[in-house]
């Protein structure tokens, strides 16, 4: 009939619609359900992030640092594919951007395994590098639902020389830990003790009662690839790989959070 009125757009596929102030929470959960999914059929468990600046390259006067990020990157990515399960245990991942971020996706490239890259949408500095594994590699406009993906499956947080993001970072994820919001053990690591201990007056934190001397126990200052990698292999064995310890869980069974299948 000609006088029959046309069929209104489904409201999930209106871009208009969805691209509004009225629809944000269909989008800020959505940055929760792509990554939740894509871990899930990857059959990633956990992660060991890597934070850092997107300023150091691999030349530069910092260049160091970007060599020996890859460095780490690749030993753990090698060491932990060879680990005895079903799942992808301990998979590098980054913040998805340049300097130390795109050293630890390629460093774990190099190792021949996945990686993670949960990247921001910035007006400079931010594009995603070409290390990521292409189904791992995410694209986030919330800045909290993409530090909700680095603290939620991160069991290990390796924290190289970094400005104001990486600074942000570090004492969320510090402030979580301090305040037992985060119910797992988590081993972090500061690469770089002179930058560190330059960057951040511990003592006088400790001398003016901001934090407790018991504080400086949730972190370890580390120099090298090496020996950043044996602390952190014993650390995670020590919480998540020895059998009969708190947290050790021999078989996958995807993220703790949505189990079941919804569709």
């Amino acid at each position: 009939m000609d006088d029959l009125v046309s069929r209104p757009q489904l409201a999930y596929k209106n871009q208009e619609f969805l691209d509004r102030p009225d629809a944000r929470p269909l989008r800020i959960i959505a940055e929760y359900l792509e990554p939740l999914s894509n871990f899930r059929h990857a059959h990633i468990r956990d992660t060991v992030v890597f934070f850092g600046s997107a300023r150091i390259m691999e030349m530069g006067i910092m260049g160091r640092y970007y060599r020996e990020a890859r460095e780490l990157a690749r030993l753990i990515t090698a060491w932990s594919d060879k680990l005895e399960n079903t799942s992808r245990r301990f998979v590098v991942c980054s913040g998805g951007g340049p300097g130390i971020m795109e050293a630890a996706n390629r460093g774990a490239m190099d190792a021949g395994g996945k990686t993670i890259g949960l990247n921001i949408g910035l007006p400079f500095e931010q594009r995603p590098n070409p290390f990521i594994t292409p189904e791992l590699c995410f694209e986030f406009h919330y800045f909290f639902m993409r530090k909700f993906w680095f603290a939620y499956l991160a069991k290990a947080l390796i924290v190289f020389p970094g400005g104001f993001g990486t600074l942000d970072e570090l004492t969320e994820i510090l402030t979580l830990v301090q305040t037992r919001k985060l119910q797992k053990p988590m081993v972090i690591l500061m690469y770089g003790s002179q930058f560190w201990h330059e960057i951040i007056n511990f003592d006088a934190l400790i001398k003016y009662g901001m934090i407790s001397a018991e504080d400086m126990s949730l972190f370890q200052f580390v120099d090298d690839p090496q020996s950043a990698f044996e602390r952190l292999k014993e650390g995670l064995h020590e919480h998540y790989l020895k059998p009969g310890t708190e947290h050790y869980v021999p078989h996958y069974d995807g993220p703790d959070i949505a189990k079941s299948t919804v569709k």
